[in-house]
């Protein structure tokens, strides 16, 4: 705000320290990982400007980040890694913990306990980047293409701001924006593509499901019928269900409405308003329930081991190409469940919808599904 003092540090720059042996992480990478964390390790290691890693969803992005922060931190180079969404700096940060057990790290966003940002390694919303000045060797920012920070100018400036002048910046995205590619096509944007899911299967292509009710049934937080009738005749009934809506509104009052017709109590319902939505996730994962009702909140960054996705009113507003293709990515993310079901319930096909199953199905083939 206008109105509050800003204060920088002015003093000399803080020596880091370097770790020998800082990843105590023991998995493998597979053959099209490995390639991707020895590209990104490069760039970092030679003080690249910047690279951007193109990876379908449930890749291993994370993972193959190890490799690359093992050599930032072996330099004594100090790491960010910022991500638009809260929810993901919640599940990342435990695993980060285990991968590098030695190493100091601090997960910042609005509500976290950790407020004085003086880790060598973060993860933190990208709103967090505000707090920083000539911070970072190394600046991750994961799901470049995700709102807010595609929206909000501010953000891209911080994220610039935060960078030391000599640093090296790792894009993270399974949905490239058109920016990125016209750069990357005219040979302006170093990159890495990685085709595939870790566990060697296709991504799962939605289907579309016409329900000629819908709108009357949405503004009645009315489930369909087309809905019931593919609830009951879907492949694997065990799986868990996430389904999406376009709004909070409806997610709530679609919650209830599904609860009473199925006689279930335990169907939940998350949102950004809910200040409840970190345990139900957790909750949700652990599979103390079956249905989960969500907005966008989840569409990207967060995994379940075996669940089908239903969009609801998939020809909404809300729901572009690049968040239908992330919401698509949340089914067969397991090796034990790579088949999961997507389907988008609609009263009439868009655009975003044609583009997200013809970029899905491109992705199968260049990663050599047919």
């Amino acid at each position: 705000m206008a109105c509050t003092p800003l204060y920088e540090w002015t003093g000399p720059e803080y020596q880091w320290p370097a770790y020998e042996n800082p990843c105590t992480w023991d998995g493998e990478l597979t053959s099209a990982q490995q390639r991707a964390a020895d590209r990104i390790t490069k760039a970092i290691s030679h003080h690249e400007t910047e690279l951007l890693t193109w990876a379908v969803c449930g890749a291993g992005k994370t993972e193959m980040l190890f490799p690359g922060i093992t050599e930032a931190l072996k330099r004594g180079k100090r790491v960010g890694i910022a991500t638009p969404r809260t929810d993901v700096v919640r599940e990342l940060l435990p695993r980060l913990r285990e991968a590098f057990t030695g190493v100091y790290i601090q997960g910042l966003y609005g509500g976290s306990l950790e407020k004085d940002a003086t880790a060598q390694l973060l993860i933190a919303t990208t709103h967090q980047l505000l707090r920083f000045k000539q911070a970072f060797d190394v600046l991750i920012i994961d799901e470049v293409d995700a709102f807010p920070y595609t929206h909000d100018p501010a953000l891209p400036f911080a994220a610039d701001r935060a960078k030391k002048d000599i640093s090296t910046t790792i894009y993270l995205t399974a949905t490239p924006g058109k920016a990125y590619q016209t750069r990357m096509a005219k040979g302006k944007l170093p990159h890495i593509f990685v085709p595939r899911r870790f566990h060697g299967q296709p991504l799962p292509v939605p289907i579309f499901l016409m329900s000629h009710t819908l709108k009357k049934d949405v503004q009645k937080a009315k489930p369909p019928n087309r809905f019931y009738r593919w609830l009951t005749t879907r492949n694997n009934p065990n799986r868990q269900l996430l389904i999406f809506v376009p709004t909070i509104e409806l997610a709530e009052s679609f919650t209830q409405k599904l609860s009473a017709t199925l006689s279930d109590d335990t169907i939940m319902a998350v949102h950004a308003s809910d200040h409840d939505r970190e345990e139900k996730v957790q909750q949700f994962r652990d599979k103390k329930f079956q249905i989960l009702v969500t907005t966008t909140i989840l569409e990207r960054g967060v995994t379940f081991p075996s669940v089908d996705v239903v969009v609801l009113d998939a020809g909404h507003a809300v729901f572009d190409e690049a968040a239908l293709v992330q919401i698509a990515g949340r089914a067969g993310r397991s090796p034990d469940d790579p088949t999961g079901e997507v389907v988008f319930f609609h009263d009439g096909k868009t655009e975003a919808m044609v583009q997200a199953v013809r970029a899905i199905s491109k992705m199968n083939k260049r990663g050599g599904f047919r």
